[in-house]
C-alpha cells in the first residue's frame, strides 16, 4: 500500500510564499505523473499542477509563472513551490501520484494540507 503525506500548509499574507511536499511511502516500483489539485470551499477540485517522471510540466493558466513544481525521483517526493500568493489560492492542496499495479493504472492522493492566503 502506497502512503502520500503533504507538508507545508498554512496561513500567510498576500504576495508571501509557501512550499508544499509530499512524501510517498510503502510499496513503490515507480510513479508516473505527480502533481497537485486544489479545492476551495464550494468549488469544485482544479488540477494545479503536473509533473512527470521525465520531468515535463504543466500548470493550471491562474498559477503560471507564480507556482513551480518539482518532484525527486530517488525520494519519491512531489514539492510545489507557491509565490506571489492571492487570496484566491486559498484551498485544500491535495498531492497525487500515478503508478501501475498489476497493469491497471491507480492514483494514489494525500490527505490535503490546508493553504489560506489572507491578511
Amino acid at each position: 500500500q502506497v502512503q502520500l503525506v503533504e507538508s507545508g500548509g498554512g496561513l500567510v499574507q498576500p504576495g508571501g510564499s509557501l512550499r508544499l511536499s509530499c512524501a510517498a511511502s510503502g510499496s513503490i516500483f515507480k510513479f508516473y505523473a505527480m502533481g497537485w489539485y486544489r479545492q476551495a470551499s464550494g468549488k469544485q477540485r482544479e488540477l494545479v499542477a503536473t509533473i512527470t517522471s521525465g520531468g515535463s510540466t504543466n500548470y493550471l493558466d491562474s498559477v503560471k509563472g507564480r507556482f513551480t513544481i518539482s518532484r525527486d525521483n530517488a525520494k519519491n517526493t512531489v514539492s510545489l513551490q507557491m509565490n506571489s500568493l492571492k487570496p484566491e489560492d486559498t484551498a485544500i492542496y491535495y498531492c497525487y501520484a500515478d503508478t501501475v499495479e498489476l497493469t491497471l493504472p491507480r492514483r494514489y492522493w494525500g490527505r490535503g494540507t490546508q493553504v489560506t492566503i489572507s491578511s
